[in-house]
């Protein structure tokens, strides 16, 4: 088993890369973010099934089954209860390139908080089952999740999305008014229709070709660029190395081919025309220098130069949205759970408090 203390040495050979620039510079190990520069690493790292076997999770891992789509599946989840409960839920859903996992901290800052705190893998993510063939809608992941809940006896929640999180907190929320007190959007994808903006299509065979090749220095130096607005550190190399790992593992093709069908899921489904449709509070929380967009690296150049504009897409969110509430973080990219949790966790916890009658 490879748990994060241990991943952490990996990253420490990785930042040797990077980091030797900033400690010159100044930067302490305790600095928030090392400078930016190309990264890499020597060693391949290590190796994970293709449902995350061999990585650990900061919670006991639960797997709900059920029938879907003439298919016995399973989401694992984590259900972490608060030592003085407030009697609030809240649900976390991951993005496309991260999984349940990666909500350790804020899991612990909401328990601390005295939330309950749920947070699966969706299917086709992570250690949730990746079927061969699924129709992968965001309408059916609402529905695997509503069932989690049901199955749990949750029968309200706050949910709280991010990055392609957020495009299915925006859905659970059209599908399940009721059952949704309140929806978080952390640099949710999704604020624009990339499709209607001239990102030309992928079929899924492109996808999967484009997935196979999946690296760890690909994801990183990915990530570096657009997840943390071009600084890097230690800490989220293990995120790299969850992600590498099933791509060096023996189920590297299945890993592939649902990743493959999920691209196509968020390329095909916008959220963004029913925004005006949500009856839910909305708390927006917005790192503006994300500079997200699918495909956009297979768009011609004067169409990648309209994409990825968080602070205006920002912005038509919270005017689009009824009852939203807008958060920015100026020097911030796709993740600011990660990039600045101190600000980011401030800011989500007063959001959540701020929901009319409560008292916190």
């Amino acid at each position: 088993m490879f748990p994060i203390r241990k991943l952490c040495a990996i990253a420490a050979c990785c930042a040797a890369v990077s980091g030797l620039a900033a400690c010159a510079a100044g930067n302490g190990a305790n600095a928030p973010f090392a400078a930016a520069s190309p990264v890499a690493v020597s060693t391949d790292g290590p190796a994970y099934g293709p449902e995350l076997q061999g990585f650990d999770y900061p919670h006991p891992v639960r797997e709900f089954s059920f029938t879907s789509q003439g298919q016995t599946l399973h989401t694992a989840y984590m259900d972490v209860q608060p030592q003085k409960p407030n009697g609030r839920t809240v649900v976390l859903l991951h993005g496309k390139n991260f999984c349940a996992a990666t909500w350790g901290e804020t899991i612990t800052r909401l328990t601390d908080a005295g939330y309950r705190v749920i947070a699966p893998d969706q299917i086709g993510f992570c250690k949730s089952s990746k079927p061969a063939a699924y129709q992968f809608s965001f309408q059916q992941l609402a529905r695997n999740t509503h069932a989690l809940l049901a199955s749990l006896g949750v029968q309200r929640a706050t949910v709280i999305g991010h990055s392609t999180g957020g495009m299915l907190a925006v859905r659970y929320g059209l599908m399940y008014p009721r059952e949704t007190e309140q929806l978080v959007l952390a640099n949710p994808i999704g604020l624009e229709d990339w499709k209607a903006k001239g990102v030309p299509s992928l079929s899924v065979d492109e996808w999967y070709a484009r997935e196979l090749k999946t690296s760890a220095d690909g994801i990183r130096n990915y990530e570096r660029s657009t997840y943390y607005a071009d600084h890097w550190s230690a800490r989220y190399e293990p995120w790299v190395q969850m992600l590498a790992g099933m791509y060096r593992g023996p189920g590297k093709q299945q890993v592939a081919w649902d990743s493959a069908l999920l691209y196509d899921m968020i390329y095909t489904q916008p959220v963004i025309y029913e925004f005006g449709q949500l009856k839910v509070p909305t708390l927006l929380l917005i790192g503006d220098k994300d500079t997200t967009a699918i495909g956009k690296d297979a768009a011609p150049p004067e169409v990648r130069a309209q994409l990825g504009h968080y602070p205006a897409l920002a912005k038509a969110a919270q005017q689009a949205i009824p009852n939203a509430k807008l958060v920015e973080f100026p020097e911030l990219g796709h993740a600011p759970q990660m990039q600045d949790p101190e600000a980011f966790h401030a800011a989500l916890l007063s959001g959540l408090a701020a929901l009319p009658g409560q008292s916190r």
